[in-house]
């Protein structure tokens, strides 16, 4: 397990790629507020919007995911512990204000691009709505 990449896998860098090449900016391996050994993949922090990149194997894909069967009892709590994790993660940043995206590696780069720009798209457009505040009494 040392051995395998935390930050910049090849799906992770393919889509920060296409986001970049679309003209998006972000942040990487941003901490996840108040979780000091949890980071957000790709960080958008103005409009707060976090974007995972998940490996099929490590966080229990439902197409690609696999079971070693060697040791198989600890894999399947070590797996199911991922999850919880990614869960409370997700509910973590829910409560902050954050919305969040889930990519899997095996999605196709430009969809998975296609989506990320679509939630930062509608997070920038309901941050430029004015609220009940703001607005000017007549």
């Amino acid at each position: 397990m040392s051995v395998a990449r935390r930050r910049d896998t090849a799906p992770e860098v393919a889509l920060r790629k296409a986001l970049h090449a679309a003209g998006l900016r972000y942040r990487v391996a941003y901490p996840v507020p108040g979780q000091r050994r949890r980071t957000i993949d790709i960080a958008f922090t103005r409009i707060r919007l976090a974007v995972f990149v998940d490996g099929c194997f490590w966080h229990g894909c439902p197409e690609h995911g696999t079971r070693p069967r060697a040791n198989s009892e600890w894999w399947a709590a070590k797996l199911a512990a991922n999850r919880a994790r990614d869960a409370d993660t997700d509910r973590v940043l829910a409560e902050l204000g954050w919305f969040v995206v889930r990519v899997w590696e095996h999605e196709p780069t430009q969809e998975a691009a296609d989506r990320v720009r679509a939630a930062v798209g509608a997070s920038q457009a309901s941050a430029t709505r004015p609220s009940a505040r703001t607005e000017e009494k007549t």
